[in-house]
């Protein structure tokens, strides 16, 4: 695997980042997943009939890579059935019915953070994941030993077409991520603190750039890296290697290289928190695509129907041809649109036919436009080659495993050709047929 500073340039259609963020009112129920990061589900700690108040802890970790969960609304606890995830696993879910007033629990406080400790442990209680990708929860994420985190790179690259949630939180949230940082300052030791944005978001690059020379000083250099607008600056590889030039090698994470990415978005819940002691109960959402009648960015209650979302700002001009999470290079397909806002949803997308349709696909003409494209220089066309011959071998070899599954390789085929969904597949089959090894052994 070779890093590259390929990529490709995707249109970037970012219709609402000048648009204020507006706060839709509650549902009449939400449905909360136990599984809304990386690692085990919650635990619910409610039960049916149970009365909640926005912030009420509802979930505990299920394990020690996993994270809390608390009410986004005030009103009961109707039922807690299985809930069917995007990926196929099935978890339960709390259901609450809200009384419609977002009452806060009244025992919320801002934590008392005087050491390391104390912050972690109350970044475990906010409930905070990582809200702009994968969901990692945070507090594990900075339980590390503070000599090894040289840098914090704060990801505020936001280079997904459509999605703006991040650039206002940057714009708008500076003095909550101020305060986050100011606590990592304090208490990580941080010694570099480096911001990556895209060229193409002038006003957030503007607010950034006076909240790290508030921050700069003698202890710990803070500074924005502007990035040129190339997908996908936002993956956290790409971007540690962009702002600091080191490379985390394959099977290998950040903090391997002195690094922890956390999302901007991250940073302003935790800032918010350690002043409010108001957990992760809302997420700031785009709204966007073809077939929105007023997009926008929506603060909305975690749980919310995707459904009561897109009829707050308005509804369907069309029928959507398609609706994602996340924006279109590496979001998901909702599979009904009653299915729930999420801890990381940073978006949710309703596309036309027009601008959801696939082309036809014809043979690979191998012209290698998807390795030049690749941000790892990976070799889609044989991996692909490979997968078809059911080659575990070959794809190991291939690094297939190193794939972060952004799609470049796909939106440049020329051929059309389902690239990153058959790498997708290769993971899943290499790591199989390693399993059926070991169970050998």
């Amino acid at each position: 695997m070779a890093f590259s500073l390929h990529g490709v340039h995707v249109p970037h259609r970012k219709n609402t980042q000048d648009k204020p963020v507006m706060r839709m009112d509650p549902p009449k129920l939400v449905t909360i997943p136990m599984s809304m990061h990386i690692g085990a589900p919650a635990k619910p700690i409610v039960k049916v009939g149970d009365l909640v108040k926005v912030g009420t802890k509802i979930a505990e970790v299920g394990g020690v890579v996993s994270a809390p969960i608390h009410a986004s609304v005030s009103g009961k606890v109707t039922k807690i059935p299985d809930f069917l995830l995007s990926d196929g696993r099935t978890v339960p879910a709390i259901v609450i019915e809200s009384d419609g007033e977002m009452i806060p629990d009244e025992s919320l406080i801002p934590p008392v953070v005087d050491s390391r400790e104390s912050l972690v442990e109350a970044i475990r209680e906010s409930g905070l994941v990582g809200l702009g990708g994968a969901g990692f929860p945070t507090h594990f994420k900075l339980n590390v030993d503070p000599a090894r985190m040289e840098y914090l790179v704060i990801n505020g690259a936001e280079c997904e077409p459509y999605v703006t949630s991040d650039t206002v939180t940057m714009t708008q949230r500076a003095e909550d991520m101020k305060a986050a940082l100011e606590a990592l300052k304090a208490y990580m030791g941080l010694k570099h603190i480096i911001i990556g944005i895209e060229s193409n978001k002038k006003k957030a690059i503007t607010v950034m750039k006076e909240l790290m020379a508030s921050l700069n000083d003698t202890t710990c250099s803070a500074a924005v890296k502007v990035l040129p607008p190339v997908y996908p600056q936002g993956g956290e590889k790409v971007l540690i290697y962009h702002t600091t030039g080191r490379i985390v090698p394959a099977g290998k994470l950040p903090i391997d290289v002195g690094c922890v990415v956390i999302n901007c978005t991250t940073l302003a819940v935790l800032g918010a928190y350690l002043k409010t002691g108001m957990p992760l109960t809302e997420k700031c959402v785009t709204v966007d695509g073809g077939a929105v009648a007023n997009p926008h960015n929506v603060m909305v209650p975690i749980g919310t129907p995707v459904s009561e979302v897109f009829a707050f700002c308005g509804g369907f001009l069309t029928d959507p041809e398609k609706v994602i999470y996340g924006g279109p290079m590496m979001g998901i397909t909702v599979p009904d649109t009653s299915a729930p806002i999420l801890k990381n949803t940073n978006a949710v997308l309703a596309l036309t036919k027009k601008e959801a349709s696939l082309p036809d696909t014809t043979p690979c003409i191998r012209c290698g436009a998807c390795t030049n494209a690749c941000p790892f220089g990976l070799a889609p066309a044989s991996i692909a080659k490979a997968y078809n011959a059911k080659d575990a071998e070959k794809l190991e070899d291939l690094s297939v495993t190193a794939c972060m599954e952004c799609g470049c390789c796909s939106f440049v085929c020329p051929a059309n050709r389902p690239l990153v969904q058959t790498n997708k597949l290769s993971k899943v089959f290499l790591r199989e047929e390693k399993a059926k090894e070991a169970n050998k052994a």
